[in-house]
C-alpha cells in the first residue's frame, strides 16, 4: 500500500483549515481593534485635560449662540460615546453627565461646591486647580462673553469596565460571530464536506456489500486517508467476490460430483440387482449356461463397483493430503516393464505395438514407486482403450534441465480441442465412444493428483493421436545418480 503524502493527508487538511480560520479571526479582530482604537482616541482627545478644555470651549460657544440651550441634550449628543466620565457643573447648581452611571457622591460633591462658591463675582475657583472636595479630575471653566457660567470636569482614572463592555461588546460580539460563522462554513464546505460525502459513499457501499451486492465499490480517487480506506474496501470486496465465486463453483462441483458418483455407482448396482432378481425367480427355468453367464456379469459389475469405490477413496486421500507418499529413487525402466507386463495379453490380442524408450539421464525419478506406477498404468490403460487394433503406443522418458519428462502417446483419434481442458475432471468422458469403451472416469483425475503430490505437472495435447506429458522435478545430484545407475 503506497504511503500517503503529508500534504494530501486528511488530518493535515483539517489542521491547516483550522489554522486558516484562526488566522482569519485574528486578522478580523485586529482590524476591528485598530478601527475602534482610532475612533476612541479621536473622540476622547487622548487625555482628560485636553478633553475638559475642548468640552468647555464647545459648550461656551453653544451657549453664546443659544442662551436657552438644553445643556443635558447637548452633552449627551456630543459626548455620549466618550468612555471617560465628563460632567458639566452650572452655576445654578445643576450637574450634567455624559453617562448615567456616575457615582452619587461625586455628583453631590460637585453640587455642594457649585452652590457654596457660585460662579459670579470672581475668578476664585474657576481655574484648573479649583477642585471639589473628594473629586479627582481635570477642570476647565465655561465662558460666555468672558463670564464664567460653569465648569467642565473630566474624572481621573480609567473608565469602568462595564461601560466599555456595554459600548463595545455588542459590536465586537457581532463581528466575532460573523467571522466564526464564515470560518465554520468555509471549513465545512472545503474540508469536512468532501470528507463526509466520501465517507458516506464508503458507508453506502459497505451496506450494499453486506446486503449481498458483490459489485459494490467505492470511488478511491485522491491520496488521503479516506482514499486509503476506499482502496482497502475495494480490495476486500474483490477478495470476497473471488471467494464467493470460488464457493459457488465449488458448490456446483460438489453437486455435480455427487450426481456423477450416484450415477456411476447406480449403473453397476442396477445391473447386479436385475440379474440377481432374475436368478432368484423360482418360476423362471434357466439353463446352466445362462445362469453361469448371469453370475459372471454380476461378478464383473461387482469388480467394477469395487474399482469405482477404490478410485474415489484414492482420489480423496490424494487431494486431501491424507495419503503419505514414500520418497525413493524409482527406476523408470522398471515402471515401463510393469506397464508392459500388465497389459501384455491385451496388447498381443489386439496386435498393438508398445514402444519404450528411456534416456540415460532419465533412468531414475524421486517419488513413491507404487503411486507412480498407478499413474502410468492409468495412462497406458487410457491409451490402450482408444488405440485401434494394429496400432502403436509409445512411452518414453527424457531428461530436461532439473526434471524428467515422461510421455505416453497413442495413434488413436485424439481428443477434441474443446474437451482438452476438461479431461482431468472427475467422471469426465470426452465422447460417447469413450463411454462405451468403459472406465470410471476417475483415472485421469487420479493421475493428476498423484503427479501434483510429487510436485510435478501433467498436460495433454494432440499429435497424430493423444499425447500425455508428465514432468517430475529432480535435483542435480539425483540426476547424476540416475545417469550412473543407467549406464552401469
Amino acid at each position: 500500500m503506497p504511503e500517503i503524502v503529508w500534504y494530501r493527508s486528511l488530518y493535515w487538511r483539517i489542521a491547516l483549515g483550522l489554522v486558516a480560520v484562526l488566522a482569519l479571526m485574528l486578522a478580523a479582530e485586529g482590524v476591528l481593534f485598530l478601527w475602534m482604537t482610532a475612533r476612541i482616541a479621536g473622540s476622547t482627545a487622548s487625555a482628560p485635560r485636553p478633553l475638559a478644555v475642548l468640552a468647555a470651549s464647545d459648550l461656551g460657544a453653544a451657549l453664546t449662540r443659544d442662551p436657552s440651550l438644553d445643556v443635558t441634550a447637548f452633552v449627551r449628543d456630543e459626548y455620549g460615546d466618550v468612555l471617560r466620565t465628563l460632567l458639566v457643573v452650572l452655576r445654578d447648581g445643576r450637574v450634567v453627565a455624559n453617562h448615567d452611571n456616575v457615582p452619587d457622591d461625586v455628583l453631590a460633591a460637585l453640587r455642594v461646591e457649585a452652590e457654596s462658591r457660585g460662579f459670579a463675582g470672581g475668578g476664585r475657583g474657576q481655574g484648573r486647580r479649583a477642585r471639589a472636595p473628594g473629586v479627582r479630575g481635570e477642570f476647565a471653566p465655561i465662558l460666555v462673553d468672558g463670564v464664567p457660567v460653569g465648569r467642565v470636569a473630566v474624572l481621573a482614572g480609567n473608565p469602568p469596565f462595564r461601560r466599555i463592555l456595554q459600548q463595545l461588546g455588542p459590536t465586537t460580539g457581532v463581528v466575532a460571530a460573523g467571522v466564526l460563522g464564515v470560518g465554520t462554513a468555509l471549513v465545512a464546505l472545503f474540508v469536512f464536506g468532501p470528507a463526509r460525502r466520501r465517507l458516506k459513499a464508503v458507508q453506502s457501499a459497505t451496506e450494499r456489500l453486506g446486503a449481498g451486492d458483490l459489485a459494490a465499490r467505492v470511488p478511491d480517487y485522491g491520496g488521503d486517508e479516506v482514499a486509503a480506506v476506499a482502496r482497502s474496501f475495494n480490495r476486500m470486496a474483490d477478495e470476497l467476490s473471488s471467494r464467493a465465486r470460488a464457493l459457488d463453483a465449488s458448490d456446483k462441483a460438489r453437486r455435480q460430483l455427487l450426481a456423477d458418483v450416484s450415477h456411476e455407482l447406480m449403473t453397476p448396482l442396477t445391473a447386479m440387482r436385475g440379474y440377481i432378481e432374475t436368478l432368484t425367480m423360482a418360476e423362471l427355468q434357466l439353463d446352466a449356461a445362462t445362469r453361469q453367464r448371469y453370475m459372471r456379469i454380476v461378478t464383473d459389475e461387482t469388480h467394477r463397483l469395487e474399482q469405482i469405490i477404490g478410485d474415489l477413496l484414492d482420489l480423496a486421500r490424494l487431494e486431501g493430503g491424507g495419503l503419505t507418499l514414500r520418497r525413493e529413487h524409482v527406476e523408470v525402466e522398471m515402471l515401463f516393464d510393469r506397464v508392459a507386463a500388465r497389459h501384455g495379453r491385451e496388447l498381443a490380442e489386439r496386435r498393438v505395438h508398445l514402444v519404450r524408450h528411456v534416456d540415460p539421464g532419465a533412468a531414475f525419478v524421486p517419488g513413491d514407486p507404487d503411486r507412480l506406477e498407478q499413474a502410468l498404468q492409468n495412462l497406458a490403460a487410457n491409451a490402450l482403450r482408444h488405440t485401434p487394433d494394429d496400432g502403436e503406443i509409445s512411452i518414453a522418458a527424457r531428461s530436461v534441465p532439473g526434471s524428467v519428462r515422461i510421455t505416453v502417446r497413442d495413434n488413436g483419434p485424439g481428443i477434441a480441442s474443446d474437451h482438452l481442458p476438461l479431461i482431468f475432471d472427475r467422471f469426465y468422458k470426452a465422447d460417447a465412444a469413450r463411454k462405451a469403451a468403459g472406465g470410471s472416469g476417475l483415472g485421469l483425475s487420479i493421475v493428476k493428483a498423484i503427479v501434483e503430490r510429487h510436485g510435478g505437472t501433467i498436460a495433454a495435447h494432440n499429435d497424430n493421436g493423444a499425447v500425455f506429458t508428465i514432468v517430475l522435478p529432480v535435483s542435480t545430484t539425483q540426476a547424476g545418480g540416475s545417469r550412473a545407475a543407467s549406464t552401469s
